[in-house]
Formats: structure tokens, C-alpha cells, sequence
């Protein structure tokens, strides 16, 4: 039995119930929108597939059906490579699937297998039944009951009550990076069991979000996905695996209707904009969860696997630039509509503020895999008028050794500096040779980018992200340790560039746990205050720990989950964590000083580089420690910042304040000092006598001096 012919039901031109109230024939319908359109009077169907042979849509009444309507589209339902159909009487909230006949021909590209029941690729709602298979769909089974269905949706239903996006100056935002799930689902979040892991926990906890003083949460993926798609039985937890481009996942909503997830979803960005804070998804253009020639079949494979995907030479190969078995083909005309309209529906319907693109170099490859001078997406996402204003944030590098960090494509795209991530770590565990390349981070990067004469914020600094150690980790283990995976911890980065402060992993020594909780403010430190847009990661704030697990994508356990008891055992972390994200405004004598941060003032006014001597900065590769000021209007106001890697204190030269600054410096940080010495409120910062400062071994030091 070939794979076109395993039974299925048996197909009809009209829908079998008639009977039911308002649903009539089905008419021709009409080819523009794609996908499932709500009019007043029904639903209009249209999918493109431009080599199959036929097409059915199958109408569920709930998501294990196994006995679905079937609607046949023939030629009367074809308009070039698009198929169409009308159905009256239908609203949203109607499950459907399609059946897509054609040639099953791998080595021609073609993986036609009407045994499949087929998500719509531009559906905006999926529910998963209870009985769902991925191995059913990998395999010769008829996977009508088992399959993800689509939701019919009507956007224009939600009332936004006013709600717009945020539209934050980039100069003033800061990232949490955070996963919907992992952030209220522990038992200990206080949550009622039902709401917790759902937009709606995360709705409750925004006042800990607001007390923090993040200005942006940027959202693991939030894209429906394929929770099935992990190794030897365990699943995919971070969400890097998507399925449908306009779906929120139906696990993250605590409503279980099929609208459910939509509308949680908008009340949770409305909530957030409620208390100014920004949401950025991160998205995932660059492969889906039908994986490799292995994988199942459920959406795009199914319906076009010429378009979709990129392919090898050998076409029933999938090139694999992304590391997960395929990679979208991102700059096919079809695909290239389906991402705009994708990034257009978040912004002009769910109202989010920015996107974080997963290994966006990707986007940049052709359909033979090259590397375009001037990819056709990302110049679309660059210049389209809806996305304008919108934060568009790349990860610019991918998994087969594209690298283009500082040259990635158009005007207004920031970057993931992940030169910033590896010699920030570099400097704080005192590697010889980093001082030169740890100055550069701190003032933007501009070796990186300063030929493109662009603002600072197109540098996303970040020491952690999702991707590695956490930061307890980092100042806690030298090798990973991710036994736990499955995969003999083969997975994850190798390099790392963490230091364990003397001892691999947890431990009750006063002396080793000092100096990892001086370490986490040390980057923090560096993060917040250096040149470009910051972000830290869910729990960094607490020193959540993955018990030095680097790749903990499938790992839906305390192991990922924010831990909610941190915040008491590490309240001296999190009181500096907050104080120093609010990066206080300034109240100088001088009007040019009202209302900015401290990072702006560095930006503006940066005088020079110190040593331990002024103006005597040691670029040896010998060298630990380096100093830098900032003046502004003449003595008005200064600021000194010293960062020392080395292992024992420094005496350090500091320069003469004017004459109207008292001739003394005030303390804001000193890492070494212990709470609440470390932080100050600006304005209580206490005063610093004379011109020489000792700074402690392994800190940062920030001191301050303002005009009478």
C-alpha cells in the first residue's frame, strides 16, 4: 500500500450534516486572504499549493473528531496555484484541517500524503488534542483524530480598549528575557495551579516585573509548537520548534476553548502596556518542527515542500543550516508573504512592540542555500510601513558558521552582541588579553560597528541569555554539566568563558559564595551601564540556578522554572539588581543634566580611559584593571567608573573635581561592599574624601561628583 492510499473517509463534494442550523453549500469563495477570513456570513478558506492535485478541508466539531465534514475543492475552486472555498453559516471558533492530494515524490521535493491531516500555514489558532501523536504523523498512520487542528479566528472580536504599542525609545529600554511558561509555573509562585504557566500567571506577576524596573519582556518563542519535539522522551520546553507563524501555543493559556490562547494573550500584552512594559516575541523564520527527511508530516511539507523549505541538491535531502533538520526558505516569494504578513498580524492585531529573530542570518541565504548581498525578507521587514517603528532585534549568525555580527543587513535592525557576552566574561574571570576588547563593549562596540555610524543601541548587551549558563551558573561552574538531556552531554556549548570562583558547583563556603554574589553584580554592573540596549535573563536577578546545564531546551522542570524562594535567600542581589536597572535620572545644576540616565551621560560625554594613574590606562595583556570619566558642562557633572579584575585590591588615582563639586566624589556602586554599602539611591550616595580610592579586589566602583 503506497502512502497516498491509506483509507481515509470517504470524500463528498457538500458537507455531510446539512442539518445543522445555517451551514449551507459551500460556494467557490475567493483566493485573497490566505487562510481562514471571518465574513458576515461564513467563512472564507484559501491555500496555496501550487503542485497538488486536489484539496479537502475538513471541518471538526471538537479536536479528536475522527468523523469530520469534508469539503471537496476542484478545479471551479482553483485560481492559479490558490485554493479556495467559502463555507456559510461557519464562525470563529471552527476547527479545521486540510487534506492535500498529490505526487509523493521526495526526490522530486514533493511529499504530497493525503493520510495527513494539515494545519493551515496562516492559521491564527491551533488546538491540540489530547491524543496527539508526533510519531503519527512521522509514520503511515491516518492522523485524522491525532493531529493539531486550526482554529477559525476573527480579530476584529477583541476590544483593545485604547491599547497601542508602546513605542519606547531603544535609548531607554532594558530586556528581560523571560520564558511564559518557566517564569510562574514552580509550585512556590503562589499562583492557583491552574493559571500557573499561562499568560494569565504572568499577567500576575507583573507588579514584580514593575518593582524590578525592566522596561521590556522579550518572550521565548510563543508561536504554537511541537511540545513532542524532544530527545529520548523528554520535550521541547523552550519552544524553538514552531509550527504555525500566527498561533500563540494553546498550552500557555488557561482557557481551553479554542479562542482561549488569543484572547489571553492579547490581555496579557494589554496588561503590560497597562504597566509600561514593552513585548518583544521571539520568533523563529529560520526552520519548522517537521524537521529533517525523518520528520513528520503536519503542515508545510505537506502542503508545498518545494516553497517551504530549502532543499539540497538532491531534493529529497533538507539543507540544515538552522541545526534542526530543515531550513525555511525564507526569501520564496510565498514565504517571504507568509513572514510579512506574519510580523504584520503580531504587530497590527496583537499589538506586540518588537521581535528578537532566532538565528535571523538565515534569512539571508537563498534558496540554494547562498548568502544574498541584499536578501528580498529581510529588506521587506526593513522597509515595510506597518513594522516601522517596530524593534527588530537579531540574532545575526546561524548554525552553519554565518557570522554577521556588525554587518547584518538595513538601518534599523539591533543586534545580539554576543563579542560582548564572551569578552565581558573574559575580563571579570581575568583572562590575559581581554582589557582592549572589554573597553571597546563598555563604549558600544564601535569596533564592531562603528563604521556604520549608527546609534549604541544597535548593540544588544548581554552577558546571559536563555542560550548557556545562567548567571549563577557562570560564576559557578567550569564545564556544563547536561547529563540530563539524554544526549551523554554532547550538547551545548563547549566554550563557555565561565569561572567557578574556586569550587564547581553549589557550596556553603562564606569565602566562594562572596565572591560569586560580587561576580553576578560585576556583570549586572557592566550589562545595565554599558553603551547599547541591555538584557539579562528570567532569574539572573536571584541567582536562578540550572545546576550548570547550558542547554536546558528540554528541560520543563525546577530545573528551568523561576524559583520563587530565590528572592528572600538572595535579597541583597535583588535589592542591587533593582536599584541599578532604574539607572536613576540625574538632577544636576545644569539643564543639560535634567531628566537622563547615567549610560546617556557616559554616551554624551565620555572624557577618557585611566589606569590606576589618570590618564595612564595599561592596554598591556597583562593588564586587569581600567577606569573611565565622563564630564559634562565643565565640571557640572562627572562621572568615574572603575572596573577591577584583578585578584588582589588597587589604589586608584581619581580626578580633581572643580572647585563648586566640594572637591570630593560621591559613591553610587561598589561591588565589593556588602549590601546595602554596594548600591546607593543617587541622591544618598555618601561622600568620598580625598583622591585616591581603593578598589576591592575583582569589583566595579561608580562614583559621581555634581555642581553647587
Amino acid at each position: 500500500m503506497s502512502r497516498t492510499d491509506v483509507a481515509k473517509p470517504s470524500i463528498i463534494e457538500t458537507p455531510l450534516h446539512l442539518e445543522r442550523p445555517g451551514f449551507m453549500r459551500p460556494e467557490t469563495g475567493q483566493s485573497h486572504p490566505l487562510g481562514a477570513t471571518v465574513l458576515p456570513d461564513g467563512v472564507n478558506f484559501s491555500l496555496y499549493s501550487r503542485d497538488a492535485s486536489g484539496v479537502e478541508l475538513l471541518l471538526f466539531k471538537h479536536e479528536e473528531d475522527i468523523q469530520p465534514d469534508s469539503v471537496t475543492l476542484n478545479w471551479r475552486n482553483r485560481t492559479y496555484h490558490y485554493w479556495h472555498v467559502f463555507v456559510p453559516g461557519l464562525k470563529a471558533g471552527q476547527l479545521y484541517g486540510y487534506r492535500v492530494h498529490g505526487p509523493f515524490d521526495p526526490a522530486a521535493g514533493r511529499w504530497f500524503d493525503s493520510s495527513r491531516l494539515l494545519l493551515d500555514p496562516y492559521s491564527r489558532g491551533v488546538v491540540v488534542p489530547g491524543n496527539y501523536s508526533r510519531e503519527a504523523a512521522i509514520s503511515k498512520m491516518d492522523t485524522v483524530a491525532t493531529a493539531m487542528k486550526s482554529v477559525v479566528v476573527d480579530p476584529g472580536l477583541y476590544d483593545w480598549q485604547g491599547d497601542t504599542p508602546l513605542c519606547r525609545s531603544t535609548s531607554r529600554s532594558i530586556i528581560y528575557e523571560m520564558h511564559v511558561k518557566g517564569f510562574t509555573c514552580h509550585p512556590n509562585s503562589g499562583l492557583d495551579a491552574e493559571i500557573r504557566g499561562t499568560f494569565r500567571g504572568l499577567i500576575e506577576k507583573i507588579p514584580y516585573l514593575q518593582d524590578l524596573g525592566i522596561t521590556a519582556v522579550e518572550l521565548l518563542p510563543i508561536f504554537q509548537f511541537d511540545p513532542q519535539d524532544g530527545p529520548k522522551g523528554l520535550v521541547n520546553y523552550w519552544g524553538y520548534s514552531p509550527i504555525s507563524f500566527f498561533a500563540p501555543h494553546q498550552a500557555y493559556s488557561s482557557r481551553k476553548d479554542p479562542l482561549g490562547p488569543i484572547d489571553e494573550f492579547r490581555d496579557m500584552v494589554k496588561a503590560l502596556h497597562t504597566a509600561g512594559i514593552e513585548v518583544i516575541l521571539d520568533v523563529v523564520f529560520n526552520h519548522t518542527s517537521e524537521g529533517g527527511e525523518g520528520g513528520p508530516t503536519a503542515c508545510f511539507r505537506g502542503i508545498d515542500n518545494n516553497a517551504y523549505y530549502i532543499l539540497e541538491a538532491n531534493r529529497a535531502c533538507y539543507a540544515n543550516y538552522s541545526g534542526t533538520g530543515n531550513t525555511l526558505n525564507a526569501n520564496h516569494p510565498i514565504v517571504r508573504r507568509m513572514i510579512l504578513d506574519s510580523l504584520r498580524y503580531w504587530v497590527q492585531e496583537m499589538h506586540v512592540d518588537g521581535f528578537r529573530f532566532d538565528l535571523a542570518s538565515i534569512l539571508s541565504r537563498g534558496s540554494a542555500g547562498q548568502v544574498l548581498a541584499q536578501p528580498p525578507v529581510l529588506w521587506d521587514i526593513e522597509s515595510d510601513p506597518v513594522l516601522a517603528g517596530t524593534k527588530l532585534i537579531a540574532e545575526a549568525w546561524d548554525a552553519a558558521g554565518l557570522y554577521q555580527v556588525g554587518s547584518f543587513i538595513g538601518d534599523s535592525w539591533k543586534e545580539w552582541n554576543g563579542r560582548f557576552r564572551d569578552d565581558v566574561r573574559d575580563f571579570f574571570r581575568s583572562e590575559v588579553g581581554s582589557v582592549r576588547r572589554f573597553a571597546d563593549r563598555v563604549l558600544g562596540s564601535s569596533e564592531i560597528y562603528g563604521h556604520e555610524n549608527r546609534e549604541a543601541e544597535q548593540s544588544v548587551n548581554f552577558v546571559t541569555s536563555h542560550d548557556g549558563f545562567t548567571l549563577n551558573d557562570l560564576v559557578s561552574y567550569n564545564q556544563k554539566h547536561n547529563e540530563n538531556n539524554r544526549e551523554e552531554n554532547r550538547d551545548g556549548a563547549n566554550d563557555n568563558r565561565s569561572w567557578n570562583c574556586g569550587l564547581e558547583g553549589p557550596t556553603d563556603q562564606a569565602g566562594i559564595e562572596e565572591l560569586r554574589n560580587r561576580q553576578a553584580k560585576n556583570f549586572l554592573t557592566v550589562t545595565l551601564l554599558s553603551l547599547g540596549m541591555p538584557m539579562f535573563v528570567m532569574g539572573d536577578e536571584v541567582r536562578r540556578t540550572q545546576l550548570g546545564n547550558n542547554n536546558a531546551y528540554c528541560q520543563d522542570n525546577e530545573v528551568s522554572w523561576f524559583d520563587w524562594s530565590l528572592i528572600q535567600k538572595h535579597a541583597d542581589l535583588h535589592r542591587f539588581a533593582k536599584t541599578l536597572v532604574s539607572r536613576e535620572t540625574l538632577r544636576g545644576t545644569d539643564p543639560e543634566t535634567q531628566g537622563m540616565s547615567l549610560t546617556e551621560i557616559i554616551k554624551k560625554c565620555v572624557k577618557g580611559w585611566h589606569g590606576i594613574r589618570l590618564n595612564e590606562p595599561d592596554w598591556s595583556d597583562h593588564s586587569h584593571c581600567i577606569a573611565l570619566s565622563a564630564e559634562l558642562s565643565k565640571g557640572a557633572l562627572r562621572v568615574h567608573l572603575i572596573f577591577n579584575a584583578y585578584w588582589e585590591p588597587l589604589d586608584v588615582e581619581l580626578p580633581a573635581t572643580e572647585a563648586e563639586c566640594g572637591d570630593q566624589w560621591r559613591r553610587w556602586i561598589d561591588t565589593s561592599l556588602q549590601s546595602p554599602e554596594d548600591i546607593t539611591k543617587w541622591q544618598d550616595a555618601p561622600l568620598i574624601p580625598g583622591f585616591t580610592y581603593q578598589v576591592g579586589p575583582r569589583s566595579v566602583v561608580v562614583l559621581w561628583a555634581i555642581g553647587k
